[in-house]
C-alpha cells in the first residue's frame, strides 16, 4: 500500500505491528482476577458486564430494547489515512454485530501528533471512520482528541438490540457447528505490510476485508437463531475460541483445511508473524492442540491476531441453510469445526477439512 498524499508511512509511526494490540490474553486475565470483587454487576438490568469477558456491555431498558456499549481504537496498521479509519470504524462497530445488535450513535477517540503529522491527515482519518459509519447508519456526533506521540484512532459505539436476542460468548453447546464468515490473516498482512514486503493488491484485499461490516452476518445469525457468537479480532480464531469454550464449559474441534485465508497470508505467515499472533501462540498452548499433520504456518494463521474479524458463529443442528442464507447476503462464510464435550476451553486444531 502507498504512503499517504503527505509522504507519509504511517505504520512507521505505530508501536504495534500488524494487529489491534490488545492487551495479551494472560494479562488481560490477571487484570480481572485482580479487580473482580469490584465488577459485581449494579442491576439486574445489566445482561453483560465485565465480568462476563464479552464482546460489549449491555443494559436491559425495558422488554424490547437493550443498550450495547463498546469502545475500540489502535494505531495504524496501513498508510492511507483514509483506509486507516475506515477499518478502525469498521473494528470498533463489529462489538455490536457481535452482540446481535445494530450500531446508533459514535464518538471518536483520537490521539495525534500534532507537532510530527499534518491535521490534514487526521482530517482524513475521521473522514475514513465517518463514511464508513454512515455506510451502518451510525451517526458519528463529536469526540475527543489529545496530543500524543504515536497516533491512535477509534470509536466508542453506543447501539441497540433485543434483550431476549443477543448473541453471547458462553451459549456453546457440544454438537453446535463452527462457522466463520471472513478470511484470516489480517495480522501477518499489515506485518509485511509494515516491512514493505507486501504486494499492493495483497493489501487492499486485506483492507476490503476489514472493512466489511460484519452487520448482515449478524443479522443472518439472528435470524437463523443463532444464540453463542463473537468476532475474531487481537486474541486470534483460537484465542476467541477458548475465550468462548471456557465460559461455556465445551471443548471444540477445528479443521485447519477449512478455514478460509487471505490472499498470499500462508506465505507470509512463514516471513512476518506479529507480536500479537506470538502471544497468543504461547499463552495458548496448554489448550490448544495441534495436530502434527497441521503445516506450523497454518497453525500461525489460527493463532493471527486479526483486527476488523468476522463473526464465529455456532451453530445448532445444520449449519447449509445458515451457511446458504450467508452466501445469498455476499458471504463466503465457511463451516470450520464443532463443539464436543471435554476440557472447558480445549481446543484441537485436526488437518483436513470439515466433513460439511
Amino acid at each position: 500500500m502507498v504512503a499517504s498524499s503527505e509522504g507519509v508511512r504511517l505504520t512507521e509511526l505505530s508501536t504495534g505491528a500488524g494487529c489491534a494490540c490488545k492487551l495479551p490474553l494472560e494479562k488481560l486475565d490477571d487484570l480481572f482476577s485482580s479487580f473482580r470483587e469490584g465488577l459485581a454487576p449494579a442491576s439486574d438490568d445489566l445482561l453483560v458486564g465485565a465480568l462476563d469477558g464479552d464482546d460489549a456491555a449491555v443494559l436491559r431498558l425495558d422488554a424490547e430494547r437493550a443498550l450495547v456499549l463498546t469502545t475500540d481504537f489502535f494505531t495504524p496498521i496501513v498508510d492511507d489515512p483514509y483506509d486507516w479509519g475506515r477499518v478502525a470504524a469498521a473494528n470498533s462497530l463489529s462489538d455490536v454485530y457481535a452482540m446481535g445488535g445494530r450500531p446508533l450513535i459514535a464518538v471518536n477517540l483520537t490521539a495525534w501528533p500534532g507537532e510530527v503529522l499534518p491535521i490534514r491527515l487526521l482530517n482524513d482519518v475521521l473522514r475514513g471512520g465517518a463514511d464508513l459509519a454512515a455506510t451502518a447508519g451510525c451517526e458519528v456526533v463529536g469526540g475527543h482528541t489529545i496530543d500524543d506521540a504515536v497516533p491512535k484512532y477509534g470509536m466508542a459505539v453506543l447501539g441497540i438490540a433485543h434483550p431476549e436476542r443477543l448473541l453471547a460468548i458462553d451459549r456453546l453447546r457440544p454438537g453446535d457447528h463452527l462457522v466463520l464468515t471472513k478470511p484470516l490473516g489480517t495480522g501477518v498482512i499489515t506485518t509485511a505490510l509494515k516491512n514493505g514486503a507486501a504486494d499492493d493488491a495483497v493489501v487492499r484485499a486485506a483492507v476490503d476485508s476489514m472493512t466489511t461490516l460484519n452487520a448482515a452476518a449478524s443479522e443472518v445469525a439472528l435470524a437463523a437463531g443463532v444464540r453463542a457468537a463473537t468476532d475474531i479480532t487481537g486474541f486470534g480464531l483460537a484465542g476467541h475460541l477458548h475465550r468462548m469454550l471456557r465460559a461455556s464449559g465445551a471443548a471444540a474441534e477445528l479443521y485447519a483445511g477449512s478455514v478460509p485465508l487471505l490472499p498470499d497470508a500462508l506465505e507470509l505467515a512463514a516471513r512476518f508473524v506479529p507480536g500479537g499472533t506470538r502471544t497468543n501462540m504461547a499463552y495458548l498452548a496448554p489448550t490448544v492442540d495441534v495436530d502434527s499433520d497441521v503445516p506450523h504456518d497454518l497453525a500461525v494463521l489460527l493463532h493471527d491476531a486479526q483486527t476488523s474479524g468476522g463473526l464465529l458463529l455456532a451453530v445448532p443442528g445444520d449449519p447449509a441453510p445458515l451457511v446458504a442464507a450467508l452466501a445469498a447476503r455476499g458471504i463466503d462464510a465457511s463451516v470450520i469445526g464443532e463443539v464436543v464435550e471435554g476440557q472447558p476451553g480445549r481446543v484441537r486444531i485436526r488437518g483436513g477439512a470439515a466433513t460439511r
